[in-house]
């Protein structure tokens, strides 16, 4: 299990101390996370780290899957897609199955904790089936920023009964919800697989395993195979850019097992890409191995992450943490994380010309990314790691038990 003293290194002393002193006032406080999938995601490898830290501290925090069939992912997608900006038709049939999910899952779940906290629209239901005797938290990771009128009416009647909500950007804050909403920054755990220091000979040595060549520049973006992620338009910028820099494209993002439209978008992409998957200029990834998107993100020129929303954008912050210059969309949480031209680069989503330009601009200027990248690391160290996170429970926890 990790242990809070295993980032002394790379947070420094005072941060430790001030986690330690929060925590004192907790002990033996028992808290739940409920989400819906233990792997693909950045909410379930926040968990993963959040989770044992937690009880490292002197809190007894667990973590439940949602379980669910596939009908309920597809519906729960839908909703996601909806409170990003989606139309969608809510009929009582999906309304009824949603809520039935929820139901079921109470009746053989129980919480016998000092606070509950819900994560995303799967499992928001959940609290009309306890009787409760301790606070509820709705950490919302998705953007919120335009959403479906008529869903989001239908969810706040769920989310109305919560005693405070956590969303990512001042942007997902919502007029009409009358409980308290608290911001908390997207971050990342410098010691998982995915972002722990690598050697030379261990990057090359993976990068061959898995067959991607380091003969030419990679042009980089992790991500699930979603179209908020707008691989398409990805594979359109690289076009652009291979038109002046000969580079090579990786697209690598794991199929999430609440997310049933993987499947199709990757489909999609591969017609898109065509022949350049048979000549591996384009590299299409599949499969999830955290050393291997370690390993990329680390022998990247350049990591984009082109969402047309996004709720907070790990993979951004990952790639910052290696070093990279990274050019992400104006969109999300993703300013959060981005300085203008200090610590990366930020575009609007459509602005494919602008994008490649940028891109071009940092492949022919190493001096110019290696600065970016040092500024972009130090941001990360300052802001975005998993003790900050960390941290802001414990202070909302103080206020709230």
């Amino acid at each position: 299990m990790k242990r809070l003293h295993d980032y002394r290194e790379i947070v420094g002393d005072r941060v430790l101390s001030d986690i330690y002193q929060t925590a004192r006032k907790l002990y033996g406080k028992r808290v739940v996370h409920i989400n819906s999938t233990y792997t693909g995601g950045g909410v379930a490898e926040i968990l993963n780290s959040l989770a044992p830290l937690m009880n490292d501290v002197g809190i007894e925090a667990g973590w439940r899957i949602l379980r669910g069939d596939s009908d309920f992912f597809t519906i729960t997608k839908k909703f996601h897609n909806a409170l990003q900006g989606d139309h969608i038709k809510l009929s009582e049939l999906k309304k009824r199955h949603y809520i039935n999910t929820c139901e079921n899952f109470s009746i053989y779940t129980h919480f016998n904790h000092d606070c509950v906290i819900i994560h995303d629209p799967q499992p928001l239901p959940l609290i009309e089936f306890y009787k409760r005797r301790q606070p509820w938290i709705w950490r919302c990771h998705i953007d919120l920023s335009n959403p479906d009128e008529e869903l989001w009416n239908f969810i706040k009647g769920f989310v109305l009964r919560y005693d405070h909500s956590i969303i990512s950007s001042e942007i997902y804050r919502q007029p009409d919800l009358p409980i308290q909403q608290r911001i908390f920054a997207p971050v990342i755990d410098p010691l998982t697989h995915k972002n722990m220091p690598l050697k030379e000979k261990e990057i090359d040595r993976n990068l061959k395993k898995h067959k991607i060549p380091t003969d030419k520049p990679i042009l980089l973006q992790i991500s699930r195979f979603d179209k908020w992620k707008d691989p398409l338009g990805v594979i359109d910028v690289y076009k652009r850019v291979k038109e002046k820099v000969d580079c090579r494209l990786v697209l690598c993002g794991s199929m999430a097992a609440d997310d049933p439209e993987g499947l199709d978008i990757y489909l999609k992409v591969k017609k898109q890409a065509n022949h350049m998957v048979e000549t591996r200029d384009i590299i299409l990834i599949t499969y999830e191995n955290n050393v291997l998107v370690n390993a990329l993100q680390r022998k990247a020129a350049v990591i984009l992450q082109k969402s047309i929303r996004e709720g907070f954008g790990l993979t951004v912050t990952e790639g910052l943490w290696k070093g990279k210059p990274v050019v992400g969309s104006r969109v999300g949480g993703i300013p959060i994380q981005i300085q203008d031209g200090k610590t990366g680069f930020l575009v609007e989503p459509k602005a494919h010309d602008k994008i490649a330009n940028i891109i071009v601009d940092i492949l022919k200027n190493p001096e110019m990314a290696k600065s970016i990248g040092k500024a972009g690391q130090e941001y990360v160290r300052q802001n975005f790691l998993i003790t900050r996170l960390l941290h802001d429970y414990l202070k909302l926890f103080t206020e709230l038990l």
